[in-house]
């Protein structure tokens, strides 16, 4: 782990001290993704099937996961293994049903009532990612939001293993979460069959979950079309940063950036901390803690981004998280609350000593499905939010429109649309003559010019 000096470093070395690494050609995955959307428009099915025998080397005869596969993938779990799921997923849907949007309704002024209403996206595709490591906890960051939603499809993919078979933690978890449609089909063309639906797979609105750069490619297009499906947020490499000061113990830092490191070859772990004699104490767990651990091959490659910024002061320290914006940002401070406040751009904050990342990843409660690559500056973490729609209610009473109407017909003559106006002044007409002796009120759909 290359330690830095902050103050040391001009801006362009900033900026180098910061970079993420660089992801595969954007434009080589968006060629493959289009020519793979493109065919399963065409031939639905049967360029599914040839794509997942030509990418994943599988051949398929049907996708679907029969609900006697379900049963049988949750009883080749330990006791343990499905007590854990179902902790997880107790604690996922506390925090969540605490967070999802309620109805809105209240009167801005007399007469005029404004509400707003909550309506849930219809079918929703779940895209469970297999890649080095079966992600059953995905199935649960996915499923539960959608379930206390309502969404009333959900649909997951996931791609096969090798004897065509979905992993059985992933399908007791779809099981424990209530999802009985799934499909082993992985990749560009499972984002492509969910967004415009083949004779097997059913079309959805919104796709939902991570996955490597033809997935991301593929949501992407599917998004920009109309006749596509919405994607959820932005999603790239998973990436730590661990603000630490002289009090934090070295072991436990080392062991959260390795936790990261971990996932991918391009996954990035970042230290800031105010104290340089802490940095090599870490770089040097690092060196000893990523011997003992099952996917070195990985580690090897994503350590080469792996990085001790040493800054004069914590208050520097929190500048440079702002800048980054992490996914994962973990605050091993003496005084973890403090600096709370100040924090601006990440997508998750673990608290103090104890609070460790995979608690997050697994079954605190919040999701685990965050914005990365700086995407934190602007975007929120997968929520109830995200699998919902709401929509705004207006109902004026007449004395609400006498009132506020003659707003609406000043801001229409200053931006030039008198048709805006007119349709506010006429309603107001038919309110004077509704008052008028003669009660010409009286006649609703009276024309103008017509005789009476």
């Amino acid at each position: 782990m290359r330690i830095l000096e902050w103050s040391s470093l001009d801006a362009a070395g900033r900026r180098a001290a910061l970079a993420r690494p660089a992801l595969p050609s954007r434009r080589a995955a968006e060629r493959v993704a289009r020519a793979v959307i493109a065919a399963v428009k065409r031939d639905g099915d049967a360029a599914v099937r040839a794509f997942t025998e030509r990418f994943d080397r599988v051949r398929l005869g049907s996708f679907a996961v029969l609900p006697d596969e379900l049963a049988a993938a949750r009883a080749t779990l330990r006791t343990e293994e499905i007590a854990a799921l179902e902790r997880a997923i107790a604690n996922v849907q506390r925090f969540h049903q605490a967070q999802a949007p309620k109805p809105l309704l209240l009167e801005t002024e007399p007469g005029i009532r404004c509400e707003q209403l909550i309506r849930p996206i219809e079918a929703v595709g779940l895209y469970v990612p297999a890649g080095s490591a079966p992600l059953p906890s995905a199935v649960v960051m996915l499923a539960v939001p959608a379930r206390i939603a309502g969404c009333a499809r959900r649909v997951l993919c996931t791609p096969p293993r090798s004897d065509g078979s979905a992993h059985p933690g992933v399908l007791a978890a779809a099981v424990l979460c209530g999802i009985d449609q799934v499909f082993t089909v992985g990749g560009a063309q499972a984002i492509a069959a969910l967004a415009y639906g083949t004779e097997s797979i059913p079309r959805v609105d919104k796709i939902f979950g991570p996955g490597n750069a033809w997935v991301t490619a593929a949501k992407t297009i599917v998004s920009r079309d109309p006749q596509g499906a919405a994607c959820d947020l932005p999603a790239g490499p998973s990436e730590v940063l661990v603000v630490a000061d002289r009090a934090a113990r070295a072991e436990l830092v080392a062991a959260d950036l390795l936790a990261q490191a971990e996932h991918d070859p391009l996954a990035q772990a970042l230290l800031v901390t105010d104290s340089r004699a802490l940095a090599e104490y870490v770089a040097a767990e690092i060196a000893l803690q990523c011997r003992k651990l099952s996917r070195s091959a990985i580690l090897a490659q994503s350590l080469r981004s792996c990085r001790a910024i040493v800054v004069p002061d914590l208050a520097a320290g929190v500048a440079v998280v702002n800048e980054y914006a992490p996914e994962h940002l973990l605050l091993q401070l003496s005084q973890p609350r403090r600096w709370l406040g100040e924090i601006r751009n990440a997508g998750a904050i673990f608290i103090g000593p104890w609070s460790a990342e995979p608690l997050g990843d697994y079954c605190a409660g919040p999701n685990h499905v965050l914005p990365t690559y700086g995407h934190a500056r602007t975007v929120s973490g997968l929520s109830v939010r995200d699998f919902v729609k709401t929509m705004s209610v207006q109902e004026l009473s007449p004395a609400g429109l006498r009132a506020l109407g003659p707003t609406a017909v000043t801001l229409a003559g200053l931006e030039g649309l008198d048709g805006h106006g007119q349709a506010v002044t006429r309603r107001l007409a038919v309110l004077d003559a509704a008052s008028a002796p003669d009660g010409l009120a009286s006649r609703p759909f009276a024309v103008a010019g017509a005789e009476s």
